[in-house]
Parts: C-alpha cells; sequence; structure tokens
C-alpha cells in the first residue's frame, strides 16, 4: 500500500532539501556517504589504511588453493566491496602529501637506522662496538648568502660586489627568518653549478664510498683492491635540503668485517681511522663535467664543511636513537616543506612563474628547466627534476649489509596483523589499477578517522612512557 503524505510532510521534505543544498559540497557529499547501506565497511576500508589521504582503488579478486588437491581454501573478491574497489595505502613518504602514509614510512626508516646501529630485525646486537660514525657532508659554495645565528657580513674585507651591492647586510638573522638563505647577489650566485652539483651528489657520494675503502685499506698497508676481503663498509645516509636550496648529506657509516654484520672488522679498523679515510676522502673526491660551450668544464666537489662524529656503545656520543629519529624526520620531508622545490613534477615554462617558491628557488628551477633543454645534458634530464633542483638521487640510500628492508619491514607488520601465506597453497590473484583519491565528502571523513588514529597513538606512546 502506498504511504499518503500530508502538506505538512511535503513541506518538511522540501525544506530539508532546501537546507542540504545550502551545504558545502563536501558536507553533501559526506552525508551521501553516511547513508549508502556500505558506509560501515567502508569506514573499516579507511581505517585499514590508516586515514591514507590519497588511497590507491584496485579491483580484482584472490584466490587460494590447496596446492596438492586444488581446493579453494580461501577467496576474494571486491565485487563485494564498497563501489565494487579495495583501498590501499599510497605509501607516499612527503608529509605535505600523505600525512598517515609518512609516519608510517619515518616508522620504518627509524627500526631501519636503529636496527643498523644497535641490532635486531636479524642484524646481531654486536655491531653497536663496531666503528660506527655520524657524518654530515655539505655542499660547496655557490656565492654568499645571508646567514642566521651570527651578524650577516663579508667573511673578508671589502663591502661590495663586482654588481656594487653589499656583501653583508649587518643584521642578526633568526633561524627561521624568510631571508636566510636567500643570495646576497643573485648576479654573483652560481646557478648553473648548483644545479649540476645536484645533478652529480649520488655520483659523488658512491665516489666518496670508493675512495673511503680505498684510504682505509692504504692506512692498513692493504691492496686497495683487497679491501673487500679483510672488511666491508655499511652505511645509511638521508639527502636533506639546507636553506640555500642545497642538498647536504647526513650518514651512518659503520665498518664490519668480511662477511658484514655478522663479521667483526679487523683489528686495524678502528673509528679514529675510519674518521682520518672519511675527512680525507672529502677533499680528495671530485667529479669532472665534460666541456659544454653553455657552461665550459666544471669540476664539482664536496663542501669545505664536514663532520664525522663517533658512535660510542658507552654513550659518549651523539645518542644511537637520536640519530634513528633524526633521519626518520628528514626522509619524509618534502622539497616544498623546506622551501626548496615543489613535491610534483613541471609540464612548462609557465609554470614556473607561479609556483609558490622564493625568487632564489625560482631562479635555481629556471636554471634546470634552460639545462634540460640542451642536448649534452639530455641524460641528466633536468626538466623531468625541475622540482627538486636537479637532484635525482633517493632521498634515503642505504649499502646491501647494512640493515633490514623496508619490503622486510612491510612484511612482518603484515605478519603482525594476520596477513600470513598458508603453507603448500597456490595463490591466483587478478588485480587492476582502479583509481585513487577520495572524493570531497570521503576526504572529510578519513581527516577525522586519520586524526583519531593519530591522537590514539599519541595517547598509547605517553601511556608507555608514563612512570609506573
Amino acid at each position: 500500500m502506498t504511504p499518503e503524505y500530508t502538506p505538512a510532510d511535503r513541506r518538511a521534505a522540501l525544506d530539508r532539501a532546501a537546507r542540504l543544498r545550502q551545504l558545502p559540497e563536501a558536507d553533501r557529499d559526506a552525508i551521501r556517504i553516511a547513508q549508502d547501506p556500505q558506509f560501515p565497511r567502508w569506514l573499516e576500508q579507511i581505517t585499514a589504511t590508516g586515514g591514507c589521504a590519497h588511497p590507491v582503488h584496485l579491483s580484482g579478486s584472490t584466490t587460494t588453493l590447496d596446492g596438492t588437491t586444488g581446493e579453494i581454501l580461501q577467496h576474494y573478491d571486491t565485487r563485494t566491496e564498497p563501489g565494487e574497489r579495495l583501498l590501499v595505502r599510497c605509501r607516499n613518504r612527503r608529509a605535505t602529501v600523505c600525512a598517515p602514509c609518512s609516519r608510517l614510512y619515518a616508522g620504518d626508516t627509524y627500526h631501519l637506522v636503529r636496527a643498523g646501529l644497535l641490532g635486531g630485525k636479524n642484524i646481531p646486537v654486536t655491531i653497536r662496538n663496531r666503528p660506527r660514525l655520524f657524518v654530515t657532508l655539505t655542499a660547496p659554495s655557490f656565492g654568499p648568502v645571508h646567514r642566521a645565528g651570527e651578524i650577516c657580513r663579508p667573511r673578508r674585507d671589502g663591502g661590495t660586489c663586482e654588481h656594487g651591492r653589499s656583501l653583508g647586510c649587518g643584521a642578526v638573522h633568526a633561524p627561521d627568518a624568510p631571508i636566510v638563505g636567500q643570495p646576497l647577489c643573485a648576479d654573483c650566485y652560481d646557478y648553473l653549478s648548483h644545479v649540476l652539483w645536484h645533478a652529480h651528489a649520488s655520483k659523488l657520494w658512491d665516489r666518496f664510498v670508493i675512495d673511503v675503502r680505498r684510504r682505509l685499506a692504504s692506512s692498513a698497508g692493504i691492496v686497495q683492491s683487497r679491501f673487500a676481503a679483510h672488511a666491508r663498509l655499511s652505511f645509511a645516509r638521508v639527502a636533506e635540503y639546507q636553506k640555500r636550496a642545497a642538498v647536504h648529506v647526513h650518514a651512518v657509516v659503520r665498518l664490519d668485517g668480511l662477511a658484514g654484520p655478522d663479521d667483526e672488522p679487523p683489528a686495524w679498523g678502528t673509528a679514529d681511522r675510519l674518521i682520518d679515510a672519511v675527512c680525507a676522502s672529502v677533499r680528495r673526491v671530485l667529479v669532472r663535467m665534460p666541456y659544454s660551450p653553455a657552461v665550459g668544464e666544471l669540476a664539482l666537489r664536496w663542501g669545505a664543511q664536514v663532520d664525522a662524529r663517533p658512535l660510542r656503545a658507552d654513550g659518549d656520543g651523539p645518542d644511537d636513537d637520536a640519530v634513528a629519529a633524526y633521519v626518520a624526520k628528514y626522509v619524509t620531508k618534502g622539497a616544498s616543506e623546506t622551501g626548496a622545490g615543489i613535491d610534483h613534477r613541471v609540464t612548462s615554462w609557465d609554470e614556473l612563474a607561479t609556483a609558490p617558491v622564493t625568487e632564489h628557488v625560482r631562479t635555481l628551477m629556471r636554471t634546470c628547466w634552460r639545462l634540460g633543454g640542451l642536448a649534452e645534458y639530455e641524460p641528466l634530464n633536468f626538466r623531468l627534476w625541475t622540482h627538486t633542483l636537479g637532484y635525482r638521487g633517493h632521498i634515503l640510500t642505504k649499502s646491501r649489509a647494512y640493515s633490514t628492508t623496508y619490503a622486510a619491514l612491510r612484511a612482518e607488520r603484515a605478519h603482525h596483523v594476520g596477513h600470513t601465506e598458508i603453507p603448500d597453497s597456490i595463490t591466483d590473484r587478478h588485480w587492476r589499477y582502479a583509481g585513487s583519491g577520495h572524493t570531497p565528502g570521503a576526504a572529510l571523513i578519513t581527516a577525522g578517522i586519520a586524526d583519531d588514529i593519530a591522537m590514539n597513538r599519541e595517547v598509547a606512546c605517553e601511556e608507555r612512557e608514563a612512570p609506573r
């Protein structure tokens, strides 16, 4: 029997519709999602992703069969899911892109670096007694810039540059002052060398590591080519943009024996000898650029400032946990968060004019774009890396034997939450990409879930750290 509506019912329905139309689009979309019969399952998916801001949508199925009988043991199909899709984490490391995934990435990085310092994750705890250094390498100077924490004045006598501009402003800048890191004279600043140095920073690091091995071998009276028969150099390094938009490198360097973490280093392998080798290699290594009509010849080196501090198990030196946390903090920072570039690739010259960056960074980006149009620099893909100012390396890299891997940490986490493989089984998977991101209403609800998860995590940490 069809229900009868009174005029009052119709007026009330029209009023509700009018109020709904007045709501912002995100609110209307959120109401639509909450009224869907599959809303509880959708919430479960969002919670499982940790409140990921840009989840990947997958459609497909997984069937697990008994390897002997062919019997179906498990079957999962997204046709029963909301929108016939499964949402999974985007796994973006940048906090500016996806804060929930970046927190997970930072946690994995912390455990990866810490395992190489203190052991664990299949790394023996004896490594904490090995020669270990926390090393910081910087880029060279490309021109005078405003500095923080001291009177900003010329380093040498002579108050003006060849363009008639002062080489110091005489002010004391706070560390977070916007002017810190900006050139005192943009016409004097060597923007070409800056971006070319970025493009070869990873090669400089590779040559630095090779030379450290050679210096260690020579100091121990060993033929350089035989170093690998006596010891192994392991490392984990992270790249960070300075205020002047130049990358510098923080690295944990460890000396092991022939078998890596499972083997003690030879008697000659001491922290002091490792420090001497690091400092000597920083001064020695260089990358020579072939001649270019636009640039000429360049020899790219590390900066004069180098810091190599021993990490000691007795606590006399930087704290291991603090070093791991320091590296994890910087690995999640995007270029836009440090003010050195943007977090997405540039597709046209016109886009550079509206990029939300300082004029110094904009000039670096334009220099990258121009170099990308020269045939001799085509292999460097400058236009592809304009948003990172020419830097093409990974933010975090490590040697094979330093510690565990991100893949192993993810597998351990999956095992912890119960996602394990069934022994003697065959798994048949059929998946395809079906989109990414959220609708406005979904993004609104997801942000609230992400905040709740973050708050619960903070409360749990405070409870664990509270004195008993």
